[in-house]
Order: C-alpha cells, then structure tokens, then sequence
C-alpha cells in the first residue's frame, strides 16, 4: 500500500503555501530518536509514547507555526529513490491487475478501504448523515461481494469519491481536485485522489491543531507539569541534570567571573533587579534570579555538553538557535558601533545605509564561527567601500587613508573573543535579555541600552522570543525549581523561597 508521510514543520508559512520545505525534524523528534526500541520493552515503549503526546502538547504551545505538511524526499538521494520505485511498483501491480482477465481486485479493495477510512477522518461531528452516506456506498463488504462476481465498478466509485472531496476539501486544495477530473486513466486517476486525500488528512490535522490550542493554552501548564510527574515517578533521577545546571547557576552569581569574557559578570548579572527592590544583594541571590541566570547560561551553552537539563530539553534545540542568534547580533552590533564611529552620526541617520551594510554584513558573517579572521577581513573591506560611497553621494568627506586603515583594523579585530568592542556588545545584549526577564518587555524597551540603538528591532524580537520560551517554562515547571533551589540556597538566606514569574 502507498504510504503518505507526515513531517512535523515550524517553517515560514509562505514555504508552506509555495510547497517548498525543509527537511528538518522539530527538536522534540531529534531527541525522540535517541531511544532505542530493540528490546521492544512495554515499560521503555510506554515511556516514548508520554514523552512523545507531551512534546507534541509543548510544541503546538509554545511555536504558533507549528503544523503538518507533506514530506517530500530529495529525489536523488537512497531513501528518495527506493521509496519512489516501491509507491511506482505498486501502482503498477495494481494496474495489471485491473486489466488482467478476470479483473484482480485485491489491490484494489484495500486501497478503497484506506480512501473510506481517510474520508470518514475528515468528517466532522455534525456529519451523521454523510458518514452514514459514506458507510453505505464505500461498504466493504458488498464491495467484496462484486469484487469476487468481476462486477466492481472502480471508475464509478472513484468519480464518487472525488465528489467527496470536492465537498470535502479546504480552499487551498480545490485546484488540485480539480485537476483529477479530467484524468481518465482509473489507476491514474485513483493515484491522484489518494494523494490529494494525504493532503487533505493534513489540513484536517492542522484544523485540529489550531481548534485545540486555545484549550491547550487553558491547560497546558497543569499537563505538561502532570506527564513530567508521571515521568519523574518512573525515573527518580530525571532531575539529576537540572540540579547540576541551577547550582551553576547559582556560583555565578556568587562568584564574580570578571575574567570571563564570555560570561557577564555577577555585578552585571544582578544588575538589573526587580522592580520592588528585591534581590538587590548581590550576595544573597534569590531563587528567582538563580534560574534567570539559569535561563542566559542556556544560550551559552556548550553542544557537546549532553547534562542539559531535563526540565528544558524540548527546547534545546530552539535555544541553541537563540544562541547562535545571539552572538550573530553581537558581531553584528559591533561592526555597526565601529563603522558609526568613524562614519558619524549623519550618513548613520540615514535608514537605508544603516539597513543597506545590516545586510551586507549579516550576508558575510554567516560563516563566521568556521572562520572568523577571513569573514571580517571581508566585513571590513565591504564596510569600508559602503561608507566611502555613502559619503561620497550625501556630498560629506571622505575617509582619510589613516582613517580607513584604522576603521578595517577595528572591524577585523572583532574577530578576536577579546575584542572590547565585542565584549562590551555581549554583555549589553545578555544584560538587555536578564532585565527582560526580570522587569518585563515592555519596561525594558522603555530603557534600551546604549550601543544596541541599531539593532533595536532584532534584539527585541530576540527577547519577545527568549522571555516568552522562559515564563512558559517557569510556569510549568516552578514547583521542581523551588524545590531544587532550596537545597541549594537556604531559605533562611535567600529573600524568596518561591520561584515565581514576575511578570
């Protein structure tokens, strides 16, 4: 029988209109496959199948994109080939068959019970009278019946079924029913109509998705919390990588790390405190802030490091992309801060420049962490043309020799981790994210930072992303911080004994 595969996508939505996809699994199926199955036990099984329901129930949460679409194999890779010879061997079986004499309708039968099976998933609950419809026309065992007496009529039954799809079919899938009408061929034409329906399924689980959400919302922080439980009471050591990572946490912000250029230091890591004046002794850290700390030490974190805590694993992947992104803004911040410096203020008034050399330099620096001296030898020269012709048109002064040689030094020297503009950018941007958390958005994009003006736009989207990924996390999982923390922070010298949202 053919088979139509499903592929779980958190892509641009007009990929998915255009039919263009990537062939990347959601986090949740990476780590999924990490199991392994061999041994078949009931114990194990029932295991994947909790965490499974729950990643899917997180998914659909916390990624507004999230939906269903058809998988398509690269047509000359193995798996693309074998799967495409294998769907045309049965096609073709099913077409000797029809045309051998008498008619064979073996192949036939079963894929007319799979078209029933799919029509009756697409009904909805107000559908009694056309599933009973369905039941009756599409019934197999009188179908059966004529089958064994040469008497089934597969071009009949066929046109019926297309006229349940048309009724049947969203929007964006009556062309393509459409379309089948005038195949004449029946094997073709039966090819076509259970394609479509493959298609049509989809949409009907995508329908599902969006209706479900706003229940999810209601609900998901009592279900995720409740299938961990179940999780936890299976495995008492779930928590064991969780543990590791607050008491990490916490260290740093105790322990000052003012060498460390790649961590902001524990001033500026308490910094930004909470509005009522909490948490303002930097050496008494509450709970709260030692999970926020928590929550920036994740963008830092190393790939290669495999005790990521368990409370976030389904986001590992989506936070691994925040890191990435992360230190992209932060080179990029830094290439606009010294260009600006040698440019002034008035060619960088202007939106188009300063969007114009964004690009450029987001183009270049997309190899950066495989090459970092070549790219922002690149960087610098690209740079440097753009503002000497930006001078030049706006009819300013162009750079001096001396000037444009110190401007490209400046630029490649971000290549260097202990470069002070880059590090200066850093924790400016980690800052910016730990007072999202810990003020609001909204508060701390009253109170920007100074030196991050000129990637306001990213940045913010960044932090919309990071603190809304983090309150759903903390909601959830709060009562499994509280507990851990207190083991780590003493209640009689913290401020807080409860981990909270503050929002």
């Amino acid at each position: 029988m053919p088979k139509t595969e499903e592929t779980v996508h958190q892509n641009d939505p007009n990929e998915a209109e255009s039919g263009a996809h990537k062939p990347k699994a959601s986090g949740q199926n990476q780590e999924n496959e990490s199991f392994c199955l061999n041994d078949h036990s009931p114990h194990l099984i029932e295991t994947v199948n909790e965490v499974s329901k729950l990643s899917i129930a997180h998914e659909i949460m916390v990624n507004q994109d999230f939906y269903m679409e058809e998988r398509i194999l690269p047509p000359n890779s193995l798996e693309g080939r074998f799967v495409e010879t294998m769907y045309n061997a049965f096609w073709d079986h099913l077409k000797e068959q029809l045309l051998s004499t008498p008619p064979d309708f073996t192949c036939a039968l079963e894929l007319l019970r799979e078209v029933k099976e799919i029509l009756l998933s697409l009904l909805l609950p107000r559908h009694n009278c056309l599933k009973n419809e369905i039941e009756e026309a599409l019934d197999m065992d009188l179908l059966k019946q004529e089958a064994e007496h040469g008497a089934l009529d597969v071009p009949h039954l066929s046109n019926y079924i297309l006229n349940l799809m048309t009724l049947l079919c969203a929007p964006v899938r009556d062309e393509a029913v459409k379309k089948l009408e005038s195949i004449t061929d029946p094997v073709q034409l039966l090819r076509g109509i259970f394609h479509v329906l493959g298609l049509m399924k989809m949409d009907m689980v995508n329908y599902t998705i969006q209706s479900l959400r706003p229940y999810l919302q209601e609900h998901s922080t009592q279900y995720e919390r409740a299938k961990f439980q179940e999780l936890l009471d299976k495995q008492p050591d779930l928590l064991d990588y969780t543990t590791k990572w607050l008491t990490k946490a916490a260290e740093d912000l105790i322990t000052p790390y003012l060498s460390s250029p790649d961590l902001p230091s524990s001033s500026s890591s308490m910094a930004c405190s909470f509005p009522n004046g909490e948490a303002s002794d930097s050496d008494l850290p509450s709970p709260t802030m030692v999970l926020y700390q928590g929550y920036l030490n994740l963008l830092l974190w190393d790939p290669e490091n495999e005790e990521f805590p368990e409370t976030l694993l389904m986001d590992r992947i989506r936070l691994q992309e925040m890191g990435s992104h992360l230190h992209q803004l932060t080179i990029l911040a830094s290439v606009l801060l010294v260009a600006r410096s040698f440019s002034g203020k008035v060619l960088f008034s202007s939106p188009e420049f300063v969007d114009k050399l964004k690009c450029i330099t987001k183009a270049l620096t997309e190899e950066f962490n495989f090459r970092p001296e070549d790219t922002m030898m690149s960087v610098s020269e690209q740079v440097s043309q753009e503002i000497h012709h930006g001078l030049k048109d706006m009819g300013l002064t162009a750079l001096s020799s001396e000037n444009t040689a110190s401007l490209m030094g400046q630029l490649q020297n971000i290549a260097k981790k202990e470069n002070c503009v880059r590090s200066i950018i850093d924790q400016r941007i980690r800052l910016f994210l730990k007072c999202c958390l810990v003020r609001g958005m909204q508060d701390s994009l009253l109170h920007f930072p100074g030196g991050l003006i000129l990637i306001e736009g990213e940045l913010a989207e960044l932090g919309w992303k990071f603190v809304n990924l983090m309150r759903y996390n903390q909601q959830v999982f709060s009562p499994y911080y509280a507990e851990i923390l207190k083991n780590i922070i003493p209640p009689a010298q913290a401020q807080e004994t409860e981990v909270e949202p503050s929002w």
